[in-house]
């Protein structure tokens, strides 16, 4: 049997993205095999995070704060279900400033974050076995130097340099020359490195050659809370209750550009006015004020709507959108709560699932749990989910007309009979393929293998001093470069406060 360990996690922001629910499903798992977890983070917003990071006993912040040696056999600490989720380290750097260097500051924020938590005594206080990082791999060489005894495993949702837009520019480029570089450079720290798909696995290998050393990357899904599956009678009853018995259609993902949600707008206009009488089309997903591509986003894809002369509403709240007017054919819900989501899914007669080469795509195992068929694009991840012709269809999302096609089959063609075939095929895949037992053993196996290892032999001291030299050289040259334009949009910024006041 594995021994009981203390994982620590550490994660930027929990939020309530895909990523966000990883780390969360990640940890409950682990820590219901018996293991002691700690979530460090910079920042929690507790009216935007999943419920499991914000109903945790979280310890006092006075410091350091010890753990009783017992609470890996006392069920009572943590309660069941619930998170040690500690905020450190967020109030010397803001998340960014006038709009822009995210990246720059979520580094410092973490390091912010690393170096209290290790100055002070609480990370050692908990005698960690393993630290569990995802998205910033920057912190890696700190937590080597400082914890030399301690294996690190680095979950890569996706390379931080293919995510990023907008290179075009000579600045741009200049500006994330060493982000990138420090990205695959800090990685190599890593004493495992996992993927969330083999579509993922691909794209790190080819990114970044030899990266995992002879066993290469690892793959571990991530999975759906089975235990949430309402059952097709809820499902029944919401299809008639919710908004007078509406077809839905239904869109849930992050207000972000690259999610590519006017493909589903798009789709459902190609059906004819007639067709979606009876029919609404619902795109539901993360929204925070704080992001300004959420904002954007949102103000894009209500005009595109409005374009093709669909009806428009928004609602940031489930009594708002319960309430939306008969004629509307188009809602935004945005930053919806567990209970709205759940109500959706059950009432859904499909989930349609736009991004482009998705590096996983946790929703539509969410749709195929609730035994709501999926329509998604034929690359990337739900390739690996979603089975053609089975619990699903996989479209190019090139051809908007093959997606309107397979709304109007759904919508009016195919039988109750077919769609509750699809829908139970669906279940059926997602409950024996990706459930929180199958992911938390699955890591539960990583880890052990990984302790079990003698460490990765990387980032010596030297090379570390050397990188924070030359990073601090080029955080001077452009700062110097962008002197100018930094005071120039301050100062319009004051101007345009001045004449509101005015």
């Amino acid at each position: 049997m594995p021994e009981r360990k203390s994982i620590v996690f550490f994660h930027p922001d929990l939020g309530i993205g895909g990523a966000e629910r990883l780390i969360i499903d990640a940890a409950v798992g682990l820590q219901t095999l018996g293991h002691r977890v700690t979530i460090f983070t910079s920042h929690r917003d507790l009216t935007h995070c999943f419920d499991e990071a914000r109903d945790g006993k979280i310890p006092p912040s006075s410091l350091p704060m010890p753990f009783p040696e017992n609470r890996l056999a006392n069920p009572e600490f943590p309660p069941p279900g619930t998170l040690d989720v500690r905020v450190r380290g967020g109030f010397l750097f803001p998340a960014t400033l006038l709009g822009r260097f995210q990246i720059l500051l979520t580094i410092l924020r973490h390091y912010h974050l690393l170096c209290t938590i290790s100055l002070n005594g609480e990370l050692a206080a908990l005698k960690p076995t393993a630290f569990f990082i995802d998205q910033l791999s920057a912190g890696i060489p700190f937590l080597r130097y400082r914890f030399p005894e301690t294996h690190i495993l680095f979950y890569c949702h996706f390379p931080d340099l293919l995510l990023v837009k907008q290179r075009q520019r000579w600045v741009t480029r200049l500006w994330r020359l060493p982000f990138d570089a420090v990205e695959g450079w800090s990685m190599q720290g890593a004493d495992r490195v996992v993927v969330n798909s083999e579509f993922t696995k691909g794209v790190v290998e080819g990114v970044w050659k030899g990266l995992g050393g002879k066993r290469g990357v690892g793959v571990v899904y991530p999975c759906v809370d089975i235990k949430s599956d309402n059952g097709g009678d809820q499902k029944a009853l919401s299809e008639k209750d919710l908004w007078g018995g509406k077809k839905i259609v239904l869109s849930i993902n992050r207000f972000e550009k690259k999610k590519d949600v006017g493909l589903a707008i798009k789709a459902f206009a190609g059906l004819n006015a007639n067709d979606r009488r009876g029919t609404r089309l619902v795109i539901a997903g993360g929204y925070d004020n704080r992001v300004p591509e959420n904002v954007s986003y949102h103000a894009e894809l209500l005009s595109l709507a409005e374009s093709l002369s669909l009806t428009t509403a928004t609602a940031k709240n489930i009594i708002t959108a319960l309430s939306i007017p008969d004629e509307i054919e188009v809602l935004f819900l945005l930053s919806i709560p567990g209970q709205l989501k759940s109500m959706l899914l059950d009432a859904a007669k499909l989930l349609v699932y736009t991004p482009l080469n998705e590096h996983f795509g946790i929703v539509p195992l969410e749709a195929m749990l609730s035994g709501v068929p999926v329509l998604a694009a034929n690359c990337g991840g739900p390739l690996e989910t979603v089975v053609d012709g089975q619990t699903g269809w996989l479209r190019d999302p090139e051809k908007v007309e093959d997606w309107t096609e397979v709304m109007r089959q759904v919508l009016f063609e195919t039988s109750a009979a077919q769609l509750k075939e699809m829908g139970e095929a669906g279940r059926e895949r997602a409950e024996t393929e990706f459930s929180e037992s199958k992911m938390s053993q699955k890591l539960d196996h990583e880890l052990e293998d990984m302790v079990s290892r003698p460490r990765v032999k990387a980032l010596e001291i030297q090379d570390i001093l050397l990188l924070v030299g030359i990073f601090g050289l080029w955080v001077v040259v452009m700062v110097s470069l962008l002197r100018g334009p930094l005071v120039a949009a301050a100062t319009a910024s004051r101007q345009a406060a001045a004449s509101q006041e005015v």
